[in-house]
């Protein structure tokens, strides 16, 4: 049996836009899209805080470092500008793999900027992945790219 398990989220991100006359979709900050392992093109589900609506759509990738957090064409009627927005991904996972699994949980600061990451644990409880550096840690200090999950730079190659 397959289960569908939460994969990732960011936490309390702030809505940027929201663009009635689009096609549709949700527009993330490639940078948060990394650190929650969220791709391209898939499935989320956002949760607005501050109205409790709740939607389902797709991501489109926006600009690396702009904090952009867009809900576009229908979406964009469940949300304001400045709500604050809890986005998940989910996977199908077997009940031994869901056994072990912690999903990635990012937190963004007030520019929607990664603040922290952590993992889940039982009852709630949440366990720092390593990541007690700044957000710019979250940056190979040797090709510049953005890293991934479970590639956080220690404090000794910090730049």
């Amino acid at each position: 049996m397959m289960l569908n398990m939460l994969k990732g989220k960011i936490h309390r991100a702030t809505v940027v836009q929201a663009e009635v006359d689009y096609v549709g979709s949700i527009t993330i900050d490639e940078d948060l899209m990394d650190a929650a392992g969220i791709l391209e093109y898939e499935k989320v589900q956002v949760a607005d805080v501050n109205n409790g609506s709740r939607l389902e759509t797709y991501v489109i990738a926006g600009k690396r470092g702009s904090g952009m957090i867009c809900l576009n064409g229908a979406a964009a009627r469940f949300v304001s500008v400045g709500d604050k927005v809890i986005i998940m991904c989910y996977a199908q996972m077997d009940q031994d793999e869901a056994r072990g699994f912690k999903p990635h949980v990012v937190f963004v600061d007030e520019n929607n900027h990664v603040s922290r990451l952590t993992r889940y644990e039982k009852h709630g409880l949440l366990e720092d992945t390593g990541l007690t550096c700044p957000p710019c840690c979250l940056f190979s200090p040797v090709s510049g790219n953005i890293l991934t999950i479970g590639q956080f730079c220690s404090r000794e190659e910090t730049p």
